[in-house]
């Protein structure tokens, strides 16, 4: 879904969603903020500035230790979504170890994720300094950054 801003523009502006979804800048939704992608060994290591609008991403000292609250609940969030799938397909089981099985296997495959979305959610949805700027948007289109 792309969304015009009340701007003449030769540019379609990606909406809000696609752009938090692909890991982009929140304040021009072009540049990366991880240095690759989700599914790979560096998918940790997060830029120091947007490489399109040059948006330092970590505003101050400790910013993203807030991303530590915010993959809290994320994680809170899956494990009892899955520990009520197990309870609803295992037919009432109710052998603690299968619990603690679903537990540990839906933490380590998470953790990625949770890792970069967490920071994600922060940048887009928790720091309303960092908005969408369709200006900026529009100059790194015309470079072609």
């Amino acid at each position: 879904m792309d969304v015009n801003i009340n701007m003449e523009t030769k540019y379609t502006i990606p909406s809000e969603l696609k752009s938090a979804i692909e890991g982009k800048c929140p304040r021009c939704r072009t540049g990366n903020m991880f240095a690759a992608p989700l599914l790979s060994f560096k998918s940790k290591k997060m830029l120091e500035r947007c490489p399109a609008c040059d948006l330092k991403f970590e505003k101050e000292p400790g910013y993203f230790y807030v991303a530590m609250y915010v993959s809290y609940a994320l994680s809170v969030a899956e494990l009892v979504t899955a520990c009520v799938a197990t309870y609803l397909l295992s037919g009432n089981l109710e052998s603690p170890w299968l619990y603690v099985i679903v537990a540990l296997a839906v933490t380590l495959i998470m953790a990625p994720f949770n890792n970069r979305y967490s920071r994600i959610i922060l940048l887009y949805l928790m720091t309303p300094s960092f908005k969408f700027n369709p200006k900026i948007f529009e100059r790194v289109k015309e470079e072609g950054k």
